[in-house]
């Protein structure tokens, strides 16, 4: 497998970043702009083998060539809430075929969850987007970010009703859209 590119659009996301982003509450027809300030660091081979044993993944080879991050925000809304959280990520490859990758994404701490979780991922080397599949209890997660340059991403959030086993995706709950600038290295 070849990780240049997506060693590449990770080593891009180190640094400080500052979101705007809008969520689409569908259900209460509601819309919510939120402003984050967001840290990403290089993840150091003591967390990524934290990150693996806190979710009882096997056995990982090259675990020190695998992309990943720790990372740091804090997000107030236009309601005046406020969010901090800590992670680390990691993304275990599993197969290339062209330019697509797949694999496990794998955090010692979810977004909607307070716990260690396994997702997956897919990066289309062909236009740097890394697409995030996340099933919680609640809902389906598709994170989508968009690497439009070394200092610019476009996030998309599609948060679905989690369905049946082997159901479609196909009813929305969140459409969450984001500018995201880097400010400094």
């Amino acid at each position: 497998m070849d990780l240049a590119d997506i060693t590449y659009f990770f080593d891009c996301c180190i640094g400080q970043w500052s979101i705007e982003r809008t969520y689409h509450y569908m259900a209460q027809q509601e819309i919510e702009r939120s402003h984050t300030d967001f840290r990403v660091d290089a993840i150091t081979p003591d967390l990524r083998r934290k990150v693996l044993t806190d979710n009882g993944y096997g056995k990982v080879d090259e675990i020190d060539s695998l992309p990943g991050f720790q990372l740091a925000f804090h997000t107030v809304s236009d309601k005046g809430e406020e969010v901090t959280q800590e992670l680390r990520a990691l993304f275990v490859p599993q197969q290339q075929v062209g330019t697509v990758l797949r694999g496990d994404y794998l955090r010692d701490r979810a977004y909607e969850e307070d716990r260690p979780i396994i997702s997956s991922f897919t990066y289309d080397q062909s236009n740097r987007e890394l697409l995030m599949t996340t099933p919680y209890t609640k809902v389906v997660s598709v994170d989508s970010i968009l690497l439009v340059n070394p200092t610019t991403r476009i996030r998309r959030i599609l948060n679905y009703k989690r369905p049946a086993d082997g159901e479609p995706l196909d009813s929305l709950v969140l459409v969450g859209f984001g500018v995201e600038q880097k400010v400094s290295g």
